[in-house]
């Protein structure tokens, strides 16, 4: 069941993306319609014809057509059934790694859980492809991280997740928009201040919030020394933080609070 599910998130994120990304260069009302999220029929990117059905079964149409355009016969990237695979491989790795219960309120988080993660990967491809984490994809995801809190608060009848979260947007959220005022713009973008609010929110407290900066430094360095050696970037190229943050979220989501408790009891 999570498989499937994943592989149609997945495949809504490819569509996702791409029509947020052809609406910021559409010039008008009719292109906006033709683009809509919700109304818009599913289209080729390269041509544009309207796709049937037997187009948009997730990896498996992308397989029969051997990668192209059922109408035009151009190449269809191989990131459509990447992400569709690797929505699928998400879902069911939280599955077997979910710190909480799977009933209850446990059961309500893991539900949300797998909101949050389709719009993780949506804002992964947005800005590894594009360097942009767009506020159409951030701002929901902190309204539903907002309601999230605020109901399992209630449940519980625990408002220290409040504050915990208040501690989780001030280091993660007031960090990155300190960096992005004191080099104006040039060390962090703005859609990473956001990106930072919405994980500080997320994960809550200043222990988690540090863990999840160290993590994504870590990968963040693992990931850019290798390209640096081999030419492949240079030092002022342009490399999304975005990817590495989300990345470092979902881990600390899953085992943030494992990794806590084992850091104090082993110091103090």
């Amino acid at each position: 069941m999570l498989i499937v599910l994943g592989l149609c998130l997945g495949s809504f994120v490819n569509a996702l993306v791409w029509r947020l990304h052809e609406q910021s260069k559409a010039k008008s009302k009719k292109q906006m319609d033709k683009l809509s999220i919700l109304r818009g029929r599913s289209m080729c990117p390269n041509c544009h014809h309207e796709l049937a059905a037997k187009d948009l079964v997730p990896v498996f149409s992308w397989l029969s057509l051997k990668g192209k355009c059922r109408y035009c016969h151009q190449p269809i990237s191989a990131q459509y059934p990447l992400v569709e695979l690797a929505t699928a491989g998400i879902f069911i790795f939280s599955y077997y790694f979910w710190p909480l219960n799977l009933h209850g309120a446990g059961l309500f988080e893991f539900i949300l859980w797998l909101g949050f993660l389709t719009g993780f990967i949506a804002l992964m491809v947005f800005d590894m492809r594009w360097l942009q984490l767009p506020d159409k994809i951030v701002y929901p995801l902190i309204t539903l991280a907002f309601v999230q809190l605020v109901a399992v608060s209630i449940w519980d009848k625990d408002t220290t997740l409040l504050l915990g979260a208040l501690w989780g947007v001030l280091v993660l959220g007031g960090l990155f928009y300190a960096l992005f005022q004191l080099s104006g713009g040039k060390w962090i973008g703005g859609g990473d201040v956001k990106l930072g609010a919405l994980l500080g929110l997320m994960v809550g407290g200043p222990l988690n919030s540090i863990l999840l900066l160290l993590v994504a430094s870590l990968t963040g360095t693992a990931v850019s020394l290798p390209l640096l050696a081999r030419g492949t970037a240079k030092v002022d190229s342009r490399i999304p933080f975005g990817p590495f943050l989300l990345v470092a979220g979902v881990f600390t989501r899953l085992f943030g609070t494992a990794v806590v408790h084992w850091y104090r009891r082993l110091y103090f």
